[in-house]
This record gives structure tokens, C-alpha cells and sequence, in this order.
């Protein structure tokens, strides 16, 4: 080999090296500015969209490379813990007056509030054949049936309802057990405390051995489950992309897939 062409592969080598290095270089960048622009925000759920939201939460990070930190409750103790300057930034409520409120009252963002789903209720047994529709009500033939606080939990509210329009409501009052979400009414249920109980459809959707009734819509007022971006997420980028995901056609098909129905015009 001559010195020319020695020289000459040398150089070739080194031009490659130089390459792969100014590659890993602006992949680092690139990769660094993505870790960068990711951020989070803490979201409160009701507690009857547990399951959707974990599902909306990895779709939103794969996408957007944000992380949702999310609790779980009441609508109501959510609402009372807002007012005390609780660091949520975003609230996914289980009915329309409290995100509509914390915007009146200054805590959330105004014009933000909007309806990502309207939910539904059913009355539930673990065990086949137990629940026969609304004559399981009327027989009673069980020793405790559950529900979520009424005060609190929207769906607990529903409860209450549906038994006052089938004019039952003092007969199975001495029966009820009382959760203070629709989880703990679930989880009545589903430990034998309690033979029935009304939960959200999106909790049993997918259960195949158990029985149920979905509660008919003119027996309580449609569950309107409304968002609100709250003020101390006005600022935050995780926050209002989530906002903007949830009324999204991803977020959309997750919602309907657990029962819910999505508002016309609310989520595009």
C-alpha cells in the first residue's frame, strides 16, 4: 500500500468517525429537548372513570410523552379539597355544577369547562342470575344493597333517585350500605358485604359472570360528567394537552368503549 492510499483510508476512517459521532451528537439533542418538553400535571378523577382514564393516560403519554398524575374520589371531596388550594390542575368530574362552580368561584379556568362523558348506572351482582331488572328491587330479597354517598358521588345521587321513582325508597333504606365512592359501592359488592349494589356501567362492562340491569334513563337525571381545567394548570403545557386529548377522537373511543356516552358536539 502506498503512503497516498494509506493516507487516504485514514482520512475515510476518521470522516466515519466524525459521522457517527455528530449522529449520536444530535440524537442525544434531540432525545434530551424531547425529556425536556415532557412534563406532568395532577389530575382528579371521579372515581367511576378509574379504568378509562388509566387507558387515556398511557395513550396521552405515548403520544405527547406528558405523564398524568392521577387520584381518585367523590366529585364532592375532590370539590371541598380544590377549595382548600389542593394542587390539582386539571378535575374530571362525575357531574356538570362542580367544575361549573370552581369556574364562577375563580378556581378554574374560565370557558375550560366542557362534558367528556355521560355515564350509566347499574344495579350489580357479582352472581348470575340475581339481578332480573327492576323486580330485583321490588322483590328485595337480598340483606344489604350499596351505593355511594348521595351528598358526594353523583352516582350515588342516581341511586338514590331511581329508587324514589320506583317508590322504593323507604322500603330499602334499612338495607343500604353506604360507600363513599362508587369504588367502595363496587368493592361491597364484590368482597359478598353486599349482595347488589348500583355502580357505574364502566366498572362491570366487561364482567361476563356476574348479573345486571342497566337502569333505564327516565328514572334519574342524566350523570353529565363535565372537566375543567383549574387555574393552577392555566400555566402548564402536560395540563392543557391533556384537555385538548380528552376531547380527542383517541380519548373518545376509550370513553365509549367502557359504556359511556360522549356529548355531540363536546369531544372532536
Amino acid at each position: 500500500m502506498t503512503a497516498e492510499s494509506s493516507s487516504s483510508t485514514l482520512r475515510s476512517h476518521a470522516l466515519k468517525h466524525v459521522l457517527k459521532f455528530a449522529l449520536l451528537g444530535a440524537f442525544t439533542v434531540a432525545l434530551s429537548a424531547n425529556t425536556a418538553l415532557a412534563g406532568s400535571t395532577n389530575v382528579a378523577v371521579a372515581a367511576n372513570f378509574t379504568e378509562p382514564v388509566k387507558e387515556i393516560a398511557a395513550a396521552f403519554k405515548a403520544k405527547t410523552g406528558h405523564d398524568l398524575v392521577l387520584s381518585f374520589g367523590a366529585s364532592g371531596q375532590f370539590y371541598t379539597q380544590i377549595t382548600q388550594d389542593a394542587p390539582f390542575e386539571v378535575f374530571l368530574s362525575a357531574d356538570s355544577a362542580r367544575p361549573k362552580k370552581l369556574a364562577e368561584e375563580g378556581l378554574g379556568v374560565k370557558d375550560s369547562v366542557f362534558t367528556y362523558a355521560i355515564g350509566k348506572l347499574v344495579l350489580w351482582s357479582k352472581s348470575p342470575g340475581v339481578v332480573k331488572g327492576e323486580q330485583t328491587l321490588k322483590d328485595a330479597k337480598f340483606a344489604k344493597i350499596s351505593i355511594c354517598n348521595p351528598v358526594a358521588a353523583p352516582y350515588g345521587a342516581a341511586a338514590v333517585e331511581t329508587m324514589q321513582a320506583l317508590k322504593l325508597d323507604a322500603e330499602l333504606k334499612p338495607k343500604l350500605v353506604e360507600g363513599a365512592n362508587i369504588t367502595q359501592a363496587y368493592q361491597f359488592v364484590q368482597t359478598g358485604n353486599a349482595e347488589v349494589g348500583f355502580v357505574a356501567l364502566s366498572q362491570v362492562i366487561a364482567d361476563k359472570d356476574g348479573s345486571r340491569w342497566l337502569v333505564p334513563q327516565n328514572l334519574y337525571k342524566p350523570i353529565t360528567q363535565d372537566a375543567v381545567l383549574l387555574k393552577k394548570g392555566e400555566a402548564n403545557v402536560a395540563a392543557k394537552a391533556f384537555i385538548d386529548f380528552l376531547k380527542g377522537p383517541e380519548s373518545r373511543a376509550i370513553i365509549e368503549k367502557f359504556g359511556y356516552e360522549v356529548a355531540p358536539g363536546k369531544a372532536s
